[in-house]
């Protein structure tokens, strides 16, 4: 049985309220539960046949490495977060996932969950909604590095940090504990740490924000959405877009 599934919860119904028996089925998975440091890898790049992971608690990062031992990060996971659900469709895993602080992930075979999703077709719509949302994510970033200003780029990626923490009952529009590095944050924003360490003092001087001590405190949050032009839409997650069904 899975537990500590709130986030889950807070994350799926986002989509679908999920009823009782539904509910029931996702938490009555048959999972182990492990629990990792932060290094640890949980899936490497190249993978055959691996589980699937819901992430309880703690922070992870996905990421490719490049021939030359570059490495990009292509997001944060945060609990509630579904861990190498498009493996369990193609033959190998095509990135990474790590702990980058300590962890609890419940594993889960395929088999149990695709025979989950036979019983309960609205569970298998709203992971399917977990998994649009994740690529929907991935688009923005790619928007961020490509097209975004350094501070531009910064700033939208922390707001949508924010915004996907506070789904899970996690910080608010004043700020976030947040245990990013500042090397992490350039991994991920595709910069130098010399230069998002730059970054993050020019927000701070503008008096729009400050990431200090794990922290990230919205000083202005109004003006710091201005400035990124951030538009939450792409997030979905104002509310239930399925109701209840009966049983």
């Amino acid at each position: 049985m899975i537990s500590s599934t709130e986030a889950v919860f807070k994350k799926l119904r986002c989509y679908i309220d999920l009823n009782q028996n539904e509910w029931a089925m996702l938490t009555a998975l048959p999972q182990k539960l492990v629990e990792l440091e932060p290094g640890h890898e949980i899936v490497h790049e190249g993978q055959c046949k691996h589980n699937a992971f819901i992430l309880l608690e703690g922070w992870v990062a996905s990421y490719k490495l490049l021939p030359d031992g570059a490495r990009q990060i292509i997001d944060f996971q945060i609990p509630g977060d579904f861990l190498g659900l498009r493996s369990l469709l193609l033959r190998t895993s095509d990135h990474s996932f790590e702990a980058i602080t300590n962890v609890k992930v419940a594993e889960v075979s395929a088999k149990h969950i695709f025979a989950a999703f036979e019983k309960a077709p609205r569970l298998a719509a709203a992971v399917l909604w977990a998994a649009s949302r994740d690529e929907a994510m991935v688009v923005e970033h790619l928007i961020n590095i490509g097209r975004r200003s350094a501070i531009t780029r910064t700033a939208h990626f922390l707001l949508e940090l924010g915004a996907r923490l506070r789904l899970i009952g996690v910080g608010s529009d004043k700020g976030y504990p947040c245990p990013l590095s500042q090397y992490l944050l350039a991994d991920a924003l595709g910069l130098s740490a010399i230069h998002i360490n730059r970054v993050l003092r020019q927000l701070r001087e503008k008096g729009l924000l400050t990431f200090q001590k794990k922290h990230v405190r919205f000083d202005d949050f109004e003006k710091l959405v201005e400035l990124a032009d951030f538009q939450m839409a792409y997030l979905d997650q104002e509310g239930p877009l399925m109701p209840q069904a009966e049983g």
